[in-house]
């Protein structure tokens, strides 16, 4: 569990260490703050917080998770969003099919990009696997063109790790 005698790096202070600092110190009070609970809902909505109020410029974060061909909307945080993406639709959708992580710095030279938030200009996706099979993705969105670089990739694929990690041990699979 998380503890709260010492900050975490999503409240107003943020740890020292740069891009690769705050990663670092997400992914501990992440797997700290998912452990012990074994519900999926509520490891994948702490989960999408955490990381919404910890990465700075973004407008939506949250999973979807896949439903026979179609990944269908988890828990997130910002904007109302798109309930159902087919796989291989949009970039979920690709990187879904595609089983890799698809950064794209200007979803408006994406084909066929699906708009849930029209403020959103650059996303990264990163796949939930598990065993071979993808259980779903963490979608990051951002009002700002080229928002995400391969450090917040990296980043971001290691914090998947951890929600699968969390997600394997609950009903949710």
């Amino acid at each position: 569990m998380h503890d709260a005698t010492r900050p975490a790096p999503w409240t107003e202070s943020r740890p020292t260490g740069g891009k690769a600092g705050l990663y670092r110190d997400l992914a501990e009070e992440l797997d700290a703050l998912l452990t012990g609970e074994t519900d999926a809902t509520a490891n994948a909505a702490n989960a999408a917080a955490a990381i919404y109020h910890t990465l700075p410029r973004l407008n939506w974060v949250g999973f979807y998770f896949l439903r026979d061909d179609t990944l269908v909307l988890g828990p997130f945080q910002g904007r109302p969003a798109c309930v159902r993406i087919a796989v291989g639709s949009g970039v979920c959708g690709t990187a879904a099919r595609q089983r890799r992580s698809v950064l794209v710095p200007d979803v408006e030279q994406f084909r066929g990009h699906i708009a849930c938030d029209i403020a959103s200009r650059s996303e990264l996706v990163v796949p939930l696997l598990r065993d071979g099979g993808i259980l779903g993705v963490l979608d990051l969105d951002s009002p700002d063109l080229a928002r995400f670089d391969a450090e917040d990739q990296s980043g971001c694929e290691a914090l998947a790790a951890i929600v699968v990690r969390h997600l394997a041990r609950s009903v949710l699979c």
